[in-house]
């Protein structure tokens, strides 16, 4: 009879360790399946072109598919809504751009950096005011002279009402003491093709994004409005160097639900980190004119949180004026 409950109890021993095997393998695991990368923007701009590489630079890492999903609308608050609510077990990640720092202030969506567990920063990007090169001001003092003469009558695109780049137009219109009509897109790259087609008179995104069509000869980049010139045209001037005092810039990195466990956390950390190293990634960033300023997971939280405070100021002040 002892013999018996002796055999018991070792049976019961071996079944509770596979269990517990099992469990630590499932974890170990991860990932299992594809993952879905949400990104606030369209095909074409800086969030999806960063996005889009490190999905493709990281999931050779995890081995499995990242999968990039375009969510436009409400300056990003769409898209990151989808993130907040989704589970969190690292199956959704998102692109999360300076709108997180924003949406809450400009009243689209609850939502603050509070809300995810960061994972990243990867870019900042300033703003530069772009125009067509047939344009009747050919410098940015010309452009601020005839924006001063016809007010209301130049036509800025924006990538959505309240986004980054609407922003930093408000900025421009407050400095050069002007007043320009919005025009907002789901994206910079549909208010760039806008622009290219003669339907809006200037853009105030990133020289990424009017990357081409400098290039080709259709559009014309007046003023960087960041503290430096950009590397893709280090002859353009900042609007600083002119004598107006403006400094807009985007940022971007990657977030996942708030409560994702640790050690799935750690698994996609270290996939992106690695990522971010490589030389494909270094080099596209390169070639686009992103430039690459990493913060991990607690620098970010704290360069977001400095951010949404200052916008939660900032915002309201810049939309009492308009």
């Amino acid at each position: 009879m002892k013999k018996s409950r002796l055999n018991i109890f070792l049976l019961m021993g071996i079944v509770f360790s596979l269990i517990l095997a099992s469990g630590v393998s499932a974890q170990a695991a991860f990932p299992e399946k594809e993952i879905t990368l949400i990104i606030q923007a369209a095909p074409g701009g800086v969030s999806d072109a960063v996005g889009r590489t490190m999905a493709a630079s990281a999931e050779k890492i995890l081995g499995v598919p990242i999968v990039p999903t375009n969510i436009t609308g409400a300056a990003g608050a769409i898209a990151m809504g989808e993130l907040k609510e989704s589970p969190p077990d690292g199956y959704t990640i998102g692109y999360v751009p300076v709108e997180l720092a924003m949406v809450k202030a400009l009243g689209y969506a609850d939502i603050s950096p509070e809300d995810f567990d960061l994972i990243m920063r990867v870019n900042i990007v300033p703003a530069a005011l772009t125009v067509r090169a047939d344009a009747p001001y050919q410098t940015f003092e010309e452009f601020v002279e005839y924006a001063k003469e016809h007010p209301g009558e130049i036509l800025v695109g924006t990538s959505g009402t309240g986004s980054i780049w609407h922003i930093a137009g408000l900025a421009l219109e407050e400095v050069i003491g002007a007043k320009f009509t919005y025009v907002p897109f789901d994206g910079a790259a549909p208010s760039v093709a806008a622009l290219m087609g003669g339907h809006i008179h200037a853009v105030t995104c990133s020289p990424t994004e009017v990357l081409s069509g400098v290039e080709g000869g259709d559009l014309k980049i007046l003023a960087v409005l960041g503290e430096k010139r950009s590397p893709l045209f280090p002859e353009v001037p900042t609007a600083q160097e002119l004598g107006f005092d403006i400094n807009v810039m985007a940022w971007g990195g990657f977030a996942l639900p708030k409560g994702t466990p640790e050690e799935v956390y750690d698994t996609i950390a270290s996939a992106f980190w690695e990522a971010l190293e490589t030389e494909t990634f270094q080099k596209i960033m390169e070639e686009r004119g992103i430039e690459v300023s990493p913060l991990d997971g607690p620098a970010f939280r704290e360069f977001a949180m400095q951010q949404f405070e200052m916008y939660m100021d900032l915002i309201p002040r810049a939309l009492e004026q308009q």
